[in-house]
């Protein structure tokens, strides 16, 4: 079994790969409809960002601070096909940070891998059957910190690479109304959790029962099977400006076993980025999340960075 979700897993991430190789270029979806031809096939862009920040403090300084080093990059990627009543929408969203902070050591501050891939038929002008695969985990490990007697702190790893992960295969309806906004409404989403440390457990706070993402690892398995769900997901892409954009993006998943309010997941991902110059940007970048098999609270995380943006949108027709 381990092989065979490994499988489906290096599928998905060879195949989304050998897309960006052949059709390369987030804002594809911001082109006005006017300015493609009848005969477009593939519309594609893409937007790589570095962002670092940096701050030094003499030994005297009196205002309560320490050194610090940040770095964070960002990879978002969109191939679009469109071919009568057939599309193939794909999505390969990456971004990484981590800040060194005097005395603290390096410690991660953003991590995210979200591949998606759907493919449609349209039913009207504003609708479409759908059916998609998405994909969602991280780089590289996180860890808790806590503090020890003695004042120092001990890193406890409570997340990795496939741990969690999750894979979601969807059929539904997508109402898309405009370039700008589209809305996935799936009755049928069976999703796979992925926890492949099953040591995990041991270091998370709210799994006292050897349960770590929902998965029971002290029992052994590295998967759950959650096979009749439902799920929402919403993509908003908007040029505020000639100079503004803002990316937002809503997920909610529900278990048809357990439907009770406090056990829906909810997802939101939402940036803001500012254009200084041509390459030279400001971007804001915001997560909300709740998954009760975490932790049963509002979970949130924030970070502002400048640095270099590099975006290129192209068009391919036949």
């Amino acid at each position: 079994m381990k092989k065979v979700l490994l499988s489906i897993v290096l599928f998905t991430l060879c195949h989304l790969s050998l897309l960006a190789q052949v059709v390369p270029d987030p804002t594809a979806l911001l082109t006005p409809p006017d300015t493609l031809g009848a005969d477009t096939v593939w519309t594609t862009s893409t937007k790589f960002g570095l962002n670092f920040n940096q701050a030094a403090f003499s030994d005297n300084w009196t205002g309560g601070a320490v050194n610090s080093v940040a770095f964070s990059g960002l990879f978002n990627y969109l191939a679009n096909y469109k071919n009568g009543s057939w599309s193939w929408n794909n999505t390969v969203d990456l971004l990484f940070g981590v800040v060194n902070n005097q005395g603290q050591g390096v410690r991660k501050t953003q991590d995210r891998i979200f591949l998606d891939s759907k493919v449609g038929y349209d039913i009207s002008k504003e609708w479409n059957g759908y059916g998609s695969l998405n994909f969602l985990t991280q780089f590289g490990p996180g860890f808790r910190y806590v503090e020890t007697a003695t004042g120092g702190e001990d890193a406890l790893r409570i997340s990795d690479f496939l741990a969690p992960a999750f894979l979601t295969f969807s059929l539904g309806f997508e109402y898309a109304p405009t370039r700008n906004f589209s809305l996935r409404l799936s009755p049928f989403s069976p999703r796979i959790t992925i926890v492949n440390d099953t040591t995990l457990y041991n270091n998370l706070e709210s799994s006292m029962s050897g349960i770590a993402y929902g998965v029971e690892s002290r029992a052994g398995e590295t998967v759950r099977y959650e096979w009749l769900a439902f799920q929402l997901l919403a993509n908003w892409n908007k040029n505020i400006t000639e100079n503004i954009s803002l990316q937002a993006r809503y997920l909610t998943f529900a278990n048809y076993e357990n439907l009770s309010l406090n056990q829906i997941d909810h997802r939101l991902d939402v940036t803001l980025a500012a254009k200084l110059t041509q390459y030279i940007n400001v971007n804001v970048s915001a997560i909300a999340l709740y998954d009760f098999d975490q932790v049963s609270e509002l979970q949130f995380s924030q970070l502002i960075g400048i640095g270099i943006l590099l975006s290129r949108e192209k068009a391919v027709v036949e």
